[in-house]
């Protein structure tokens, strides 16, 4: 047993009759808290403990209480939990908003001062908002407007905030978000479907124009970036931010297909939600197994789960389980977790440039029959790129009455629609912080895929705030939005739903 200090050991018992067999595991718990799970909510457990003798019944379970109980509180002194589920997080207050890394398809803004100042935008106005998006000009707001609809500058803020890049650029297809997109593009003309040749000059397009994002992050010239396929969503992210000192990039949601293929090309990665849940393997100094090292340590607590059975005196009473119902077992918990936030796959540094060309080659990341079927995948970034096309967000701000306890009164809205990216977010909330004099609510419309790009991350160290600023000054982003999105993420599965301001404080629920 040696290092395995903080394993726990949990005992698997089929059902009465059946011809499975008796398992004792050991699950690694390298960073997250363990949990004594309640009897009754593992209905395979409570039936095969019936078929048991009352002795052995309590023995197994007063020792497997104990030591479950004792790791927990060892590792709830050591490590921090790393996600939190919707439940686990209830209404917090700040003078900043947790970031965001999950795409918004929809921003729904209300207060009880108008948004007119965001309809009808000048010629000069709409074009100096462009200018400042292009050359990166950081513009600083006061705290509040007196009058937003005569405030120029606020207004050439407002366009520069709804200003990203897409590639390929469509005008007649939708192409955010990809992912359950069929219906919507059911019907709408696409000549390249049919067209082997149209084919491969747009993904050879789209290739150029990957590489070149890419490039662009290596360079901290671009922040962060999405692939959009019409599978999964993948988000890379430049070294410096969300707490991590090299490029990373998550990939949700994952299937055993794609994993595998990921591992026959040599891609290291690991499963950060799998690993906090006990399915994957840790050293003890905390780093990721690869695979072959993986399935080694797995085999090897098979056999010591069994000697810790024969120092009870009870494995006379269990059959042994062959290796093929082993390897049975472990496929279906692959399997079922597919298409789950739980499948989402994390690759940093050397390793991101490796899965760069493996999606670049991968003959699975276009669809191949119905309405996608030949069209490469979106890529969404918020700087310009080769080959990328400028888009702007939609606004639209309606007046309604709404009723009150002495009669009617205004309310007034601010429609955002769109993929809108976590800068995109931070830059509107500071705007309308100064624009409604600190008090507006917010509903917030996530593309829910990307939700667990929320999730906390292992860090290998503390990064100096400065230093990351300082590398990071020309990636295009206003300063206190690189700063919110330098953060470590706190939403873990969860995105932001909510948002109340009121006095310049965000009240938000996610």
């Amino acid at each position: 047993m040696g290092a395995k200090t903080s394993a726990v050991r949990s005992l698997r018992v089929p059902r009465a009759g059946s011809r499975g067999s008796l398992k004792a595991e050991f699950v690694g718990r390298a960073r997250a808290p363990l949990r004594a799970v309640p009897t009754g909510r593992v209905p395979e457990e409570s039936e095969g403990r019936r078929s048991l003798g009352g002795d052995l019944e309590k023995a197994i379970l007063q020792r497997g209480l104990i030591i479950s109980t004792r790791d927990e509180n060892t590792a709830s002194a050591k490590t921090p939990q790393v996600s939190f589920s919707k439940s686990d997080i209830p209404s917090s207050k700040s003078t900043e908003l947790p970031v965001d890394w999950s795409i918004k398809t929809r921003l729904l803004f209300t207060s009880s001062e108008p948004f007119t100042w965001a309809d009808h935008l000048k010629a000069q106005e709409e074009a100096q908002g462009l200018v400042q998006h292009c050359r990166a000009i950081e513009v600083t707001l006061p705290k509040s407007i007196q009058d937003p609809k005569l405030s120029t500058e606020l207004r050439c803020t407002f366009q520069q905030s709804l200003v990203y890049w897409l590639h390929p650029a469509l005008s007649w297809l939708p192409l955010f978000p990809r992912i359950g997109a069929d219906r919507k593009m059911t019907g709408k003309t696409s000549p390249w479907s049919n067209d082997a040749t149209l084919q491969h000059v747009l993904m050879s397009d789209w290739s150029v124009s990957f590489t070149s994002l890419y490039n662009l992050l290596k360079t901290k010239l671009c922040p962060y970036f999405y692939v959009c396929t019409y599978q999964f969503t993948v988000l890379f992210r430049a070294a410096g931010l969300a707490g991590n000192d090299l490029i990373t990039a998550l990939i949700s949601p994952t299937t055993r297909g794609l994993r595998e293929a990921m591992r026959n090309e040599g891609i290291e990665f690991s499963l950060p939600l799998i690993k906090e849940s006990g399915h994957k393997k840790e050293t003890a100094s905390g780093t990721s197994l690869g695979y072959g090292e993986e399935q080694t340590i797995s085999d090897e607590d098979e056999e010591e789960s069994f000697s810790w059975l024969e120092e009870m005196g009870v494995q006379d009473e269990i059959k042994k389980p062959d290796i093929l119902s082993i390897k049975l077992r472990k496929e279906k918990h692959e399997v079922q977790m597919d298409h789950r936030p739980e499948s989402v796959v994390f690759v940093k540094g050397i390793n991101t440039f490796t899965l760069l060309n493996f999606l670049i080659n991968c003959k699975s990341l276009v669809a191949t029959s119905g309405p996608q079927a030949g069209l490469p995948p979106t890529l969404l970034s918020p700087v310009a790129f080769r080959g990328a096309t400028m888009q702007m967000l939609k606004a639209r701000s309606v007046n309604v009455k709404t009723q009150a306890l002495s009669g009617y009164r205004d309310q007034f809205s601010l429609e955002i629609t769109g993929p809108i990216m976590p800068h995109c977010l931070h830059s509107l909330t500071m705007l309308l912080r100064s624009s409604q004099s600190g008090s507006f609510s917010a509903l917030l419309y996530p593309h829910e895929p990307t939700a667990v790009f929320n999730i906390c991350l292992p860090v290998d160290k503390v990064l100096n705030t400065e230093v990351v600023h300082k590398e990071l000054i020309k990636c295009g982003l206003h300063p206190k939005t690189l700063e919110q999105l330098s953060e470590i993420p706190l939403l873990g599965k969860s995105s932001l739903r909510n948002v109340v301001m009121r006095d310049y404080v965000y009240n938000w629920r996610s």
